[in-house]
């Protein structure tokens, strides 16, 4: 469970571009559990899913709280082609939950009581960078894992011009 750290210098050993998605909810009424548990567990059942079958493109991923009322994850994908496919996967919990999603919406049932949202960054190779100090691997070195910083160049400007 615990991981330990590594000493001195890492980053991560992302090759070629990377694709990150950052994608959350956040409880409007507190009272409204009947809406916002079954999102939250909604969410927690597709990481799952993702996480059982590594040929969907899910590198890795990280589960954060912004404050009691937003939970989000960041997740790393190999390429916004298997993200894409993922989405549309009709096989995929998240096909389903959206289908639901979007014939509330349609239905105008949805109460407003839990939001829901993502945002999805393209970076093209050479222009990321990371850098971990006596850390566990994480983040972006957790989902590919970590090499010396040398390898990669010891400044900033040196892993952002890696090719």
């Amino acid at each position: 469970m615990f991981t330990k750290p590594v000493a001195g210098r890492t980053t991560a050993a992302a090759e070629g571009d990377v694709v990150v998605l950052l994608i959350g909810m956040r409880v409007n009424h507190f009272w409204a559990v009947h809406q916002w548990v079954p999102a939250l567990r909604a969410m927690l059942r597709m990481i799952r899913e993702l996480t059982r079958d590594r040929s969907r493109g899910l590198l890795g991923h990280v589960l954060l709280t912004g404050s009691p009322r937003t939970y989000y994850v960041v997740q790393y994908w190999e390429s916004k082609e298997r993200l894409y496919a993922y989405a549309a996967a009709p096989d995929m919990f998240h096909h389903r939950v959206w289908a639901i999603v979007n014939r509330k919406q349609r239905a105008g049932q949805l109460k407003q009581h839990v939001g829901i949202w993502h945002e999805t960054y393209i970076a093209p190779k050479g222009s990321y960078e990371s850098v971990y100090v006596d850390m566990p691997p994480s983040g972006l070195a957790a989902a590919t894992g970590v090499l010396p910083v040398e390898r990669r160049g010891s400044r900033a400007a040196e892993r952002l011009a890696h090719r």
